[in-house]
């Protein structure tokens, strides 16, 4: 951000990377609406002091009333990061069309939806910029997160269509985080084994923090960042490097020089 205050809209904010980022921006002094489907989102922002408005990403219209209602009581927008996303973890063929059409609809149309409420309002403002939330599994798919990787691929692909159409006034890029330790990943990351096995799997050997992640948003939601538009940064520690069909044949060939 720059040294002057900014007035940014978060998504999926109670908890994690979103709320994560409100309490970092807050901190420095910019004006945060912190939005989240929790009915403890209000209390939560007043905790971080930022306000908060409950809203559902997955339905177009409460997301349009709350970014309208976020601009006007902060006096105006200039930064929106669409955070909000939800996961599940079943074999493709398992999948309900219910539970498909939830992850594609929260994850990639609540995306959109963002994207389409934030335009007008960061132009009345004279510009801006735009983050939108998409995942190492959507530039290589995880076996059991079918839906997910796919609808964050289209995230992805849908960044880049914005950044297109909405340049140079406002700037859309999106993150693509790996596995990060946060209440959605603490089934996975609170079992020892799991854990090492996910810590030595990860060139930078370890599992993310929020913090890893909010360093590169603020970054994009900054000047300086001007000069980037319509790009996917991956923040995994390099876990999307090795190939998986050639890691286990390597690791033995490296394994025998040793």
């Amino acid at each position: 951000m720059t040294a002057t205050s900014q007035r940014v809209i978060v998504t999926g904010a109670a908890s994690g990377i979103g709320r994560a980022l409100s309490e970092s921006l807050i901190v420095d002094g910019h004006a945060v609406a912190l939005l989240d489907r929790s009915r403890d989102i209000e209390s939560i922002a007043a905790e971080v002091g930022g306000s908060g408005h409950r809203c559902d990403v997955g339905d177009g219209d409460a997301v349009t009333a709350a970014f309208n209602d976020a601009s006007e009581a902060m006096g105006g927008l200039d930064g929106v990061v669409n955070n909000a996303g939800i996961g599940n973890l079943k074999p493709l063929v398992e999948y309900t069309d219910k539970e498909f059409d939830l992850l594609v609809r929260v994850n990639l149309h609540g995306t959109f939806f963002g994207i389409r409420a934030a335009v007008p309002l960061l132009r009345a403002s004279g510009g801006g910029a735009i983050v939108n939330m998409a995942s190492a599994s959507g530039v290589r798919p995880t076996r059991g997160e079918a839906p997910y990787s796919a609808a964050k691929a289209a995230v992805i692909s849908l960044t880049m269509a914005a950044a297109l159409e909405e340049g140079p006034d406002i700037r859309v890029n999106c993150v693509s985080p790996g596995f990060i330790e946060t209440p959605l990943n603490e089934f996975l990351a609170g079992d020892p084994e799991i854990r090492a096995e996910l810590e030595s799997a990860t060139p930078a050997g370890r599992i993310g923090d929020p913090s890893d992640v909010v360093s590169v948003i603020r970054f994009l939601l900054s000047d300086e960042s001007r000069y980037m538009t319509g790009q996917n940064l991956v923040i995994d520690g390099g876990a999307v490097l090795p190939l998986a069909q050639t890691d286990a044949v390597l690791g033995r060939l490296l394994h025998q020089f040793r």
